[in-house]
């Protein structure tokens, strides 16, 4: 707040201008309680509170934001427009994969925290590094935020690297008060017939009607080439899987969902083998957030970004400019 005294005398007599000034500068400048200075100028509590609001219409008190370093509300605007982006969380951070993974999780967790108001029910990919992470720096809420946590793709896997996919689900839900819900399936499998005898599962049927009602999504955005995590879990891509990928333009996915530099979805027999949550379906869902940086992922991120597959994006600010065709220097 700041108090400016001069240039107001013509909004009203000059002794109530006066008071007024007096009171914005005692309050806002002084930092004393509006209850010592109705004492301090023999005048009502309820007074002073009018005074306050007064010298805010008439531009006595002035609210000016001050941008902390670190914050870069520029750059998040900037892709919010130029995107349609529902909201966008730029990290000031830099340096080697793990550290730019680790300051995203701790943004993805303070995004959490401040966003999640009860009620909600997420979907997350279970095979997310950065969404490992994320759970890794969240602190447990006070009151539930979410009533679900629901897997949007199989994570059954490989014995030790399935350990951290269901980690990743019941720590999350623990830590936001929900409800954790599996899908107990790979997420990838040899053929379509396999992944619609496992689809038409009771138990996998009582899934997919919780991803028709999911209010909100967690997702990584990946390159064609799999992480580490994914690659792994033995969900990932074949080689030769991959190669037609690439021959078909792909530059990224999200929940095992390829698609090419537009953010179109690949059409493949790939996708009658994943067992998870339809395209369309997926982004119906209404807030999908996706956190991702790197510069490895700078096509899919853009890719995912452009075709409506995340409408909020956790990312870096190198990522960020170079989605805005800046250079990284700017």
């Amino acid at each position: 707040m700041a108090v400016h005294a001069s240039g107001v005398g013509r909004s009203g007599p000059e002794g109530r201008v006066r008071l007024i000034t007096k009171v914005a500068h005692m309050y806002h400048e002084r930092g004393i309680r509006q209850a010592d200075i109705a004492d301090a100028l023999h005048i009502s509590q309820t007074k002073v509170s009018r005074l306050l609001k007064r010298a805010g219409e008439i531009g006595i008190v002035r609210t000016v934001v001050v941008v902390s370093q670190g914050v870069h509300l520029t750059l998040e605007q900037a892709l919010e427009d130029r995107y349609g982006l529902r909201e966008a969380v730029v990290v000031d951070v830099d340096g080697d994969e793990s550290e730019i993974l680790a300051g995203i999780g701790s943004a993805g967790a303070a995004y959490l925290e401040s966003t999640l108001a009860g009620g909600e029910r997420i979907g997350i990919s279970p095979w997310s590094q950065t969404l490992l992470s994320v759970a890794d720096r969240l602190r447990p809420l006070r009151v539930a935020g979410a009533e679900r946590v629901v897997q949007l793709v199989g994570g059954v896997g490989e014995r030790t690297v399935q350990a951290k996919a269901n980690r990743l689900l019941g720590h999350l839900a623990e830590l936001v008060g929900a409800e954790p819900i599996y899908v107990q399936a790979p997420g990838l499998v040899g053929t379509a017939e396999i992944s619609q005898s496992l689809v038409g599962d009771a138990a996998m049927r009582a899934v997919t009607e919780e991803w028709q009602s999911l209010t909100m999504a967690l997702v990584g955005i990946g390159s064609v080439q799999p992480s580490p995590l994914l690659r792994d879990s033995g969900n990932a891509l074949a080689a030769t899987d991959q190669d037609k990928l690439i021959a078909a333009h792909a530059v990224g996915d999200v929940c095992q969902r390829f698609f090419d530099a537009t953010g179109e979805l690949i059409h493949s027999d790939l996708n009658s083998r994943v067992v998870g949550i339809d395209p369309k379906v997926f982004r119906s869902i209404p807030r999908r957030v996706g956190m991702a940086g790197g510069e490895r992922k700078h096509a899919a991120i853009r890719a995912a970004i452009s075709g409506g597959w995340v409408n909020v994006i956790i990312t870096d600010v190198a990522t960020a400019r170079a989605l805005l065709d800046e250079p990284d220097d700017a």
